[in-house]
């Protein structure tokens, strides 16, 4: 009997070789179920962000409707500020202040009305720091026209939030940094105050619709002009620093390598309409949106577009 008892006690157990063929079997589930939830992730996040352009777009054309025309995308205001589409566009959506877009703006990047600063009105004070007296805000919110979008759905930054703040500033000027821009959904950058993760910015192109080419030799004479977005391109990603973009003018190369050649061709290729015998592009008579997508990089294959390629 006692043997028996033994016999089966050791039967009651896993052998080693056992184990390891389960644990095997495991791993290799593992590793075929993770690019499938990957992908998955992915693409949820893809349509979140085709839903993200549909709210703009819809904003745009309230926008549209109001001054018949859609904002301007160049990459300088007309006092040769630099001051992007991206920027540009997010004034138009909720301000520079995020309360609203000022009647009185022409897309100052100093957020003047037009006269030369200081003798000009300033149309968005509560960007200050510090704080103008609570009168001059408010007399400045009464005379909005509210916001085009909603600040929840504008997932809106300030752009120091996203890049360093000195390289901000080099670029565009000594108020700068203050500026909010519109961002994605992906998350792929982190906030510099919270450490919360926050999308990278929406490039903004307004359509010349008094020109035919799309040209990457000739981006003055197109209908985009891929230039409009350059100085936020060219600068560092916030996550991979001395690194940039593939569609930045100094292309992708790490600090101390020698810039690689302008890369305009990446944005007349992404966007040209492959359904046309002649380079055309997408949207050509109204404006282009796009998103770094899921790897936070322009100019790479999984960018987001309002357009379906």
């Amino acid at each position: 009997m006692n043997q028996l008892i033994r016999k089966r006690n050791n039967r009651s157990g896993f052998t080693i070789v056992e184990l390891l063929t389960v644990m095997s079997i495991i791993v290799l589930l593992i590793s075929l179920l993770v690019p499938s939830l990957n992908r998955v992730k992915i693409y949820a996040l893809y349509v979140k962000q085709r839903n993200h352009f549909k709210s703009i777009d819809t904003a745009l054309e309230m926008f549209n409707a109001e001054w018949e025309g859609y904002p301007d995308s160049d990459g300088f205001d007309y006092s040769g500020l630099r001051y992007c589409g991206a920027m540009k566009l997010c004034e138009a959506m909720v301000g520079q202040d995020l309360l609203g877009f000022h009647p009185e703006s022409r897309f100052r990047q100093d957020g003047f009305n037009g006269l030369k600063a200081p003798e000009g009105k300033d149309l968005y004070p509560a960007r200050r720091v510090p704080l103008p007296l609570p009168n001059v805000v408010e007399e400045s919110e009464r005379e909005r026209k509210g916001l085009y979008i909603s600040r929840d759905n504008a997932n809106s930054y300030k752009m120091s939030d996203i890049f360093d703040p000195m390289a901000v500033q080099t670029t565009f000027g000594p108020d700068s940094p203050t500026l909010p821009v519109l961002c994605d959904v992906y998350g792929r950058a982190l906030n510099r105050d919270t450490g919360k993760n926050i999308g990278m910015p929406i490039l903004y192109y307004k359509a010349d619709t008094t020109k035919q080419r799309h040209d990457s030799e000739n981006p003055g004479n197109s209908i985009y002009n891929y230039t409009d977005n350059i100085d936020l391109i060219n600068l560092d990603l916030p996550f991979q620093p001395g690194f940039t973009h593939p569609m930045a003018s100094r292309g992708v190369a790490p600090i101390g390598d020698p810039p690689m050649p302008a890369s305009p061709e990446i944005f007349y290729e992404i966007t040209r309409n492959k359904k046309m015998p002649v380079p055309k592009p997408y949207r050509e008579d109204s404006y282009i949106l796009i998103s770094a997508g899921f790897d936070g990089l322009y100019g790479t294959p999984d960018d987001v577009f309002d357009f379906e390629k």
